[in-house]
């Protein structure tokens, strides 16, 4: 597997900072040429090391005010994939994982109110077939959001020891 450089590292942090920094801007900051940067971002989204780019709509602008984590349990473990079929179905669900200890699945979904978030909660969620019980925890605030460190320098793409 290929590893991450010093070059690729700097590169990463400078970009997840900031998405919309042209290229001249990292390449003169690295001290390489714009080309250079070209090609070192497209071979790390070829590895899978940069997964995606875009941007990032503030779901309190379109009227989405509650943030909620809901952890929902299972009849059992192996009606996973049915259920995330059903639960891409529910839009205000952004991010969904399989998990170990009392949830066999977290979520996290924003809703416009209490009254939306129970109805997604009471018609949606709870109507999939499978679905034994939910447990809601309202987020209040969110205090950190960023991405995982760049500067670990003893790993390869996947993570693995040099």
């Amino acid at each position: 597997m290929e590893k991450i450089d010093n070059l690729d590292r700097k590169i990463l942090e400078i970009i997840t900072l900031n998405a919309r920094i042209p290229f001249k801007d990292v390449a003169a900051e690295c001290g390489v040429s714009r080309a250079a940067i070209h090609q070192r971002v497209q071979r790390l989204i070829d590895l899978g090391v940069i997964v995606g780019s875009g941007y990032i709509v503030n779901p309190k602008s379109l009227g989405y005010r509650t943030c909620t984590y809901v952890g929902i349990k299972l009849e059992r473990g192996s009606m996973y994939k049915e259920v995330v079929k059903q639960l891409m179905k529910i839009p205000e669900i952004v991010e969904c994982h399989f998990t170990t200890g009392p949830y066999t699945m977290l979520t996290k979904l924003y809703s416009h109110d209490n009254e939306h978030l129970m109805d997604l909660l009471n018609s949606k969620i709870q109507e999939i077939p499978g679905v034994t019980s939910t447990e809601t925890l309202i987020s209040l605030d969110q205090s950190i959001k960023r991405e995982i460190p760049i500067s670990n320098e003893d790993a390869d793409v996947n993570g693995n020891a040099k």
